[in-house]
């Protein structure tokens, strides 16, 4: 109304300068309000749909985008305090000091249940990642110190260890940059070979991260120079729609593939996840959590020696969003262990994971499980002795006590899970008595904490 007083008295003023009739005057005002009736009418048209258009968006945000909560999503604080202990890869034994992890077993978060649920377990009754058995890198960051950068890596960009509320280890957080890569301290990596890390992801909703890709590289050097010969995927955090994973090489310089694969993993990244990477020679395989996503088959050139893997971010909400790793283990090996047992009749692994101290089973060591339960099924004649095996931290009958356990875990699972008759199984656990690496080192514990098959 007031839009329509204001130009009713403008009108009247300029009538009475070109000094109009009143009979013209009161055609004019006539025909005039009525125009400015009708464009109050299409203010308020204009405004209604304005608010039915808001109000819809926001029902069909309900529909295609569910768990969104309009931008008012709560962040995950990240304090800066210290906590004692965190859990080591492979599942740490009992009895060690803050400096190694103490830790009796892994913190449940409020997006994971625990792994010793038989139901989180069941999940990765058909995952068939299996983990190399001879450690070549692996890094908690429990020898490092919050606020610093990990002694055992390199960047050409900043970076720090925090705390994340909710999970007992320390994380790196990666920061994104246009060349900004993480290079773990390694050289020369084998034909065959397997890469393993944990990821959180804080701030993300369906409104942002449309860009953020986190990407790994395997190429033939290990410094910041773009290798000539690489092959890399890279992921996506991005809520709003569904991005897929991009594959991705070079040889010699010339890219050879790039591809986008179809994959709506976003209800996957937004909690904590767990990332398998399987490279044998020329094949590229990636899993989130139980899934495989990506088997190529000749990803990385061949007879090129691999120097290096790199880790890298783009695309981030810088403001709002942050991206954090760690539990990263590299080890050599990856290969078929049903044939080794057949012919050898005798496998040792240290690819089952436990939860610190405790013989709880982590689920992304059902891989090898299920490679065992695939040999008693050809074969029904096998019978096999479980053994197990820890590291020299802790009280030696703990440990022997604890490798019983774990023995006796792997049992369960195999019966209860893929249906294996009790009586094919025996188990025993050896302790810390039989090492076969050097305990001084995170290496060489991850090669101590161990499970045998043996056939009898």
């Amino acid at each position: 109304m007031k839009t329509i007083t204001f130009i009713t008295q403008f009108s009247l003023t300029a009538i009475c300068l070109l000094g109009f009739s009143n009979e013209m005057t009161g055609q004019f005002l006539n025909k005039l309000g009525k125009a400015a009736e009708r464009a109050a009418e299409r203010t308020v048209e204009r405004r209604v749909e304005h608010e039915t258009a808001k109000k819809t968006d926001q029902a069909l945000d309900s529909i295609f985008e569910p768990g969104g909560n309009g931008g008012n999503e709560k962040r995950n604080p990240i304090p800066n305090s210290e906590t004692t202990g965190s859990p080591q890869i492979g599942g740490t034994d009992s009895g060690r000091g803050t400096e190694s992890g103490g830790n009796s077993g892994a913190a449940d978060t409020p997006e994971t249940s625990n792994s010793s649920d038989p139901k989180s377990i069941e999940v990765y009754s058909k995952f068939d990642f299996v983990p190399g058995d001879e450690p070549i890198f692996t890094d908690d960051f429990s020898k490092d110190f919050i606020g610093d950068f990990p002694s055992k890596w390199n960047s050409n960009a900043s970076g720090e260890l925090v705390n994340i509320e909710g999970y007992p280890e320390k994380w790196l957080k990666i920061l994104p940059g246009f060349n900004t890569a993480y290079i773990p301290d390694i050289t020369n990596l084998p034909e065959e070979f397997t890469l393993e890390f944990d990821v959180v992801a804080t701030g993300l909703d369906n409104k942002t991260s449309s860009q953020s890709y986190l990407g790994v590289m395997v190429g033939d050097n290990n410094t910041f120079d773009k290798p000539k010969n690489w092959g890399m995927i890279e992921y996506s955090f991005c809520q709003f729609i569904d991005r897929g994973i991009v594959v991705e090489n070079n040889f010699g310089g010339k890219r050879v593939i790039r591809n986008e694969v179809n994959a709506d993993i976003r209800n996957i990244i937004n909690k904590k996840h767990h990332v398998s990477i399987a490279v044998n020679k020329q094949r590229f395989r990636l899993w989130i959590n139980e899934n495989k996503f990506v088997d190529v088959p000749r990803l990385l050139p061949e007879n090129i020696q691999m120097q290096g893997i790199k880790f890298t971010l783009s695309g981030i909400d810088t403001e709002k969003e942050a991206i954090f790793i760690s539990n990263i283990k590299i080890a050599k090996g990856g290969l078929d262990l049903r044939r080794k047992l057949l012919a050898d009749g005798k496998i040792s692994t240290n690819g089952i994971l436990f939860d610190s101290g405790s013989a709880n089973i982590q689920p992304q060591s059902m891989g090898i499980i299920r490679q065992i339960y695939q040999v008693l099924q050809q074969d029904t004649k096998i019978k096999l002795n479980i053994v197990g095996h820890t590291d020299a931290d802790g009280d030696d009958g703990k440990n022997l006590e604890l490798s019983k356990r774990r023995a006796e875990a792997v049992k369960t699972a195999l019966v209860n899970i893929y249906n294996v008759s009790s009586d094919k199984l025996t188990t025993d656990g050896k302790g810390e008595s039989e090492p076969v690496g050097d305990n001084q080192t995170p290496e060489g514990k991850s090669q101590n904490r161990r499970v045998e098959f043996i056939k009898l």
